[in-house]
């Protein structure tokens, strides 16, 4: 049931939408095209909804216009709401198929839908049935209008009037997420150590940070740059992409002018040179200020331009990105002056053992391909993490770091030793795993040292508990000490040794296999076997 009987043939109807002296619609714009406001119409007269089409047809406000959605009773005003979150304001009829059908429709607006972004205007031709100063405490309304007193003008002023307000709150809501983005970005990838995966991190935070654009990359200018902005080959200093989403997933690696317009390579060419960030229409060049080498700029394409407050939150999201590259511009540094720490130890030994030398760094990719392969199987209960592999090949070189201790006529006597040298010589994995946990100390947490130190002391344990130094069985052997022993025996049988030639390949397998649950662990053994299969580690 209508509000209005017979809206458009009386004298009220002359009063809704009585030719005035409105303004030109067009001074209420500004800023650039961007998508339509969509209003949604509820009422049960298909009348209501053709006068107000009319009248607010032309309607233009920041310089959007309006996209009209028409609903005729509260249960196909649900759906619509539904299907398009982005309704700015509603014009709502009371009485429809019920009494109350748009108060209820506030209520599953409000409660149901956890819509407060939406502005409702409740439009009513019988006040009666909703008292307004009842309906404005008792419901969550931004207007309430009776059909009588909404001229053309009034009703053009309600509907900007609910515009302004909905790109307000909006544009609040959109902040309050963006910025929610930013912190939970800064809090996941302040956690990563490597800078790739920091880096697509990066892209795809500032993808979900403005998700109607097309794509996002981060590109550099090369660093191998002379001050005449050429490469050794010559080659023009042009910014290269070194990772990306959306659109420009595939771009890592590519020269920015394969993947844009000349005038977006521009862009991003002015915004490197003069420091600052630059928002076109459809794209926008954001600049990272780092202390360290880091990408020079984030592009984001397809995005239709972007009012003020997500430009601020750009800028904002790469001030702390900028941070967090620092972080692991640090990280990274102080990785590979841990990987020189281990490299000086290990020529240590390298000095008193002419064969330690190649005989190590074969050792670490062994282990690394037997850490991955456990990895995938899961047969180490997760033990073999990522962290784990990525250690254990460079702390597996320090293995025997602890020969620096032995006598030069031990280590290279060419005969078999006898009982007092062998003793001594067992000594090392005890003096390494000393020397090498005294200088884990300081650094702390899981490091090459603290492993290479666990290596050092238990690649000489035997899974049923005959090695040495302790005489450790099964899981009581630390993994690492477990994936070396097996490691260590392969490379010293096929390798010659100033006590012994070297085996055949074959006849070191069998004997690996024929060891697997005495010497070595059955698991270690399985995934040696299979990396040995493909062919060995890489190189």
């Amino acid at each position: 049931m209508s509000d209005i009987q017979g809206w458009g043939q009386d004298d009220d109807d002359e009063l809704l939408f009585a030719d005035e002296d409105a303004p030109d619609p067009s001074s209420a714009t500004s800023g650039p095209a961007a998508a339509p406001w969509k209003l949604l119409i509820v009422d049960d007269d298909p009348e209501v909804h053709a006068i107000t089409r009319v009248v607010l047809n032309d309607v233009t406000f920041d310089g959007r216009r309006l996209q009209f959605l028409s609903a005729h009773s509260g249960v196909e005003a649900r759906a619509i709401l539904s299907g398009h979150p982005d309704i700015a304001a509603v014009l709502l009829d009371v009485v429809m198929e019920t009494e109350d059908a748009g108060l209820r429709l506030v209520h599953h607006i409000r409660e149901v839908l956890g819509n407060r972004r939406v502005r409702i205007i409740l439009r009513t031709g019988q006040p009666g049935q909703a008292p307004e100063r009842q309906v404005i405490v008792s419901y969550d309304i931004n207007d309430y209008k009776a059909k009588s007193e909404l001229t053309a003008q009034k009703l053009f002023t309600t509907t900007v009037a609910a515009l302004r307000s909905y790109q307000h709150i909006d544009a609040i809501e959109r902040n309050r997420q963006g910025l929610e983005t930013i912190v939970d970005a800064a809090g996941t990838l302040f956690e990563q150590r490597s800078m790739d995966r920091f880096a697509l991190g990066v892209v795809e935070r500032a993808a979900a940070l403005l998700p109607r654009a097309a794509g996002a990359f981060l590109c550099a200018v090369p660093p191998d740059l002379n001050p005449q902005g050429l490469n050794p080959e010559g080659r023009t200093g042009e910014a290269e992409v070194l990772c990306g989403t959306g659109v420009f997933a595939g771009a890592a690696g590519r020269p920015v002018s394969a993947v844009l317009p000349e005038a977006a390579c521009a862009d991003i060419a002015a915004a490197l040179a003069r420091g600052r960030s630059l928002h076109r229409d459809d794209h926008s060049v954001a600049l990272f200020q780092t202390q360290s080498p880091g990408p020079g700029a984030l592009f984001i394409g397809g995005h239709g331009g972007l009012p003020e407050v997500e430009r601020r939150l750009v800028e904002i999201f790469c001030s702390r990105m900028s941070v967090g590259f620092d972080n692991v511009s640090l990280y990274e540094q102080l990785r590979l002056a841990q990987i020189a720490t281990v490299h000086a130890l290990g020529k240590l030994a390298e000095y008193k053992d002419e064969v330690t030398g190649e005989h190590v760094r074969r050792i670490g990719r062994w282990a690394t391909a037997i850490a991955r392969e456990l990895q995938a199987r899961g047969a180490c209960g997760g033990e073999a993490d990522d962290l784990f592999c990525e250690l254990i090949g460079l702390a597996s070189m320090l293995h025997d770091v602890g020969k620096v201790a032995i006598p030069d006529q031990i280590l290279r006597k060419p005969g078999k030793l006898d009982p007092g040298e062998m003793a001594q010589m067992r000594e090392h994995a005890a003096i390494g795993g000393r020397i090498l946990r005294d200088a884990s100390g300081p650094v702390g947490g899981r490091s090459y040292l603290s492993m290479g130190a666990e290596i050092a002391e238990s690649h000489h344990e035997k899974f049923d508990g005959t090695g040495y130094p302790r005489g450790l069985a099964g899981d009581a052997i630390p993994l690492s000490g477990r994936i070396v022993a097996v490691a260590d025996v392969y490379d010293a049988l096929l390798h010659r040794r100033p006590y012994k030639e070297a085996w055949q390949p074959a006849a070191v397998v069998d004997l690996i296999r024929a060891e697997s649950g005495r010497h070595f662990d059955p698991r270690v053994v399985d995934a040696f076997v299979a990396v040995l299969e493909r062919g060995g580690p890489e190189a």
